[in-house]
């Protein structure tokens, strides 16, 4: 079964996002490394980020954390845990006790171009992860942006999650859920595709040095063929509500429609 979404699919944006994002590099790795050929060659970078507030996806990227314990359980464990008393008075029982969160470390998987005559990178493909998108994540993200345009290297952003802050801040860039965005080395600009949720993939350049020509990546082939093949559509009940931030009004209104003839 196929996403029922023209675009981005915001089931997806939960629990399952890891294994998107992953997949969705390989896949853009597969379908360009044909077009790259002799000359460049893709590659998938993997680096660690260490997530020191996962609290940000508590239920969301990171279900099963527990982050409360109620009155009730301590009451339970209250021979484990008793109450301390003294010439003072006794001690008050908390009403509520939450775990201590460690950093979590989080894995991210890029593309990048890289010329087969010195391997040196050429453009980067960079699909955000929720750790870009919150501090101190995103001051880290965008400091790597502004060192990948210093070094001459061209930059493909793919910003699929709804949640979060956008790296790129610009008057001009409009309110909608999802943001990919070009930014051309020594050109001192960037082009955006936005994306509403009824929006289709687009086709977006890729490009190389010059004098070679862009490729094209079909996002909405790499997209249909990574939902087919991992096979999203046995975990998600599109009859629940989807991960949030929640839509606005007419953004419920249109997928209520859309969900309806599914």
């Amino acid at each position: 079964m196929a996403s029922p979404f023209p675009g981005m699919d915001p089931y997806l944006e939960g629990y399952l996002w890891p294994d998107v994002h992953n997949a969705l590099a390989a896949k853009i790795r597969q379908v360009l490394t044909p077009l790259l050929r002799p000359r460049y060659a893709a590659r998938l970078n993997i680096y660690v980020v260490e997530d020191t507030a996962p609290e940000g996806d508590i239920g969301i990227l990171y279900p099963d954390v527990e982050i409360m314990r109620t009155q009730r359980l301590q009451e339970a464990r209250a021979s484990e845990y008793p109450v301390l008393s003294s010439e003072l008075g006794a001690v008050t029982p908390a009403s509520l006790t939450i775990p201590v969160l460690l950093p979590v470390d989080v894995q991210i998987t890029s593309v990048e171009i890289r010329d087969t005559a010195q391997n040196q990178l050429v453009t980067s493909i960079e699909i955000l992860s929720p750790v870009n998108k919150r501090e101190p994540g995103l001051n880290a993200y965008r400091i790597k942006r502004q060192r990948l345009y210093q070094a001459g290297v061209h930059l493909l952003e793919l910003d699929l999650l709804r949640r979060g802050t956008r790296s790129i801040v610009h008057t001009s860039l409009p309110q909608v859920p999802y943001l990919i965005a070009l930014t051309r080395a020594h050109t001192g600009k960037t082009d955006v595709w936005s994306m509403r949720l009824q929006d289709a993939w687009p086709n977006v350049p890729v490009p190389l040095r010059l004098p070679d020509d862009d490729v094209i990546l079909k996002l909405g082939d790499v997209f249909r063929d990574v939902y087919d093949e991992a096979a999203y559509d046995l975990s998600i009940n599109y009859q629940q509500a989807a991960p949030p931030p929640a839509f606005s009004d007419e953004e419920q209104a249109w997928v209520q429609m859309l969900l309806s003839q599914v």
